[in-house]
């Protein structure tokens, strides 16, 4: 991190010794002022691009530790993020599901970075759309058409994360987990467990975002790895 021109020097060096490859190029980024930071779900298909609804989400330490679909954005706000997802998307080329990443300022949309598949942000789409992510993306690599992506209700999505490592663990706490009203919780089966890894998910639905972020936060309050 550069603050001054001082230590532009210090800074060229440590990016050079630490760069994967020799003699690379380095890439000098700004700090930004945003409010908010979204993925816009953009599909390749055979009948062209669609998106689903904006997705808010909230990271710690380069992981995302909640997300709901649909963030409040003006029609400027949203016209701006389809323009960008799109004009990224059709230089990368083929078909299926981007996770398109973005900031949204006061005045201005900026773009984070793109994943060419599903996201794990997008994973509230399991329980939000008539055509979930990994549909979406299935769909749109095999060669079919994407029809109307149907937003079918709000919900919220939040990750349950082991503490530590270990060989041999449960999840507890999913017949509570699982009385919260609109719920679902998907366990991914991972073998053994890493310190943050992400272990399960919380899915929740309800007549307004908020609402359905209250209810995922309460359902992941009742689960643990152990």
């Amino acid at each position: 991190m550069c603050r001054s021109a001082s230590e532009l020097k210090s800074c060229w060096d440590m990016a050079m010794e630490g760069g994967r490859v020799k003699n690379g190029r380095v890439i000098v980024e700004e700090f930004i002022p945003f409010e908010s930071e979204i993925t816009l779900l953009t599909v390749r298909a055979a009948n062209g691009t669609s998106f689903c609804a904006p997705i808010g989400h909230e990271q710690k330490d380069g992981d995302y530790i909640e997300s709901w679909q649909p963030h409040h954005m003006t029609d400027q706000q949203i016209e701006e993020a389809k323009h960008i997802a799109k004009s990224i998307t059709d230089e990368l080329g083929g078909y299926g599901l981007f996770g398109v990443e973005l900031f949204l300022a006061k005045d201005k949309v900026y773009f984070s970075e793109v994943s060419p598949r599903p996201h794990d942000t997008g994973l509230v789409t399991l329980v939000t759309q008539n055509l979930s992510e990994f549909t979406l993306h299935v769909r749109a690599i095999l060669g079919f058409p994407i029809p109307d992506i149907t937003q079918l209700s709000p919900g919220a999505s939040r990750p349950l994360k082991a503490p530590e490592e270990l060989a041999d663990y449960t999840i507890e706490g999913l017949e509570r987990a699982l009385s919260v009203s609109n719920t679902q919780v998907r366990v991914f089966g991972k073998p053994v467990t890493k310190i943050g890894r992400r272990m399960a998910v919380a899915l929740s639905a309800a007549e307004t975002v908020e609402q359905a972020r209250e209810r995922a936060a309460e359902a992941l309050s009742h689960l643990s790895v152990k």
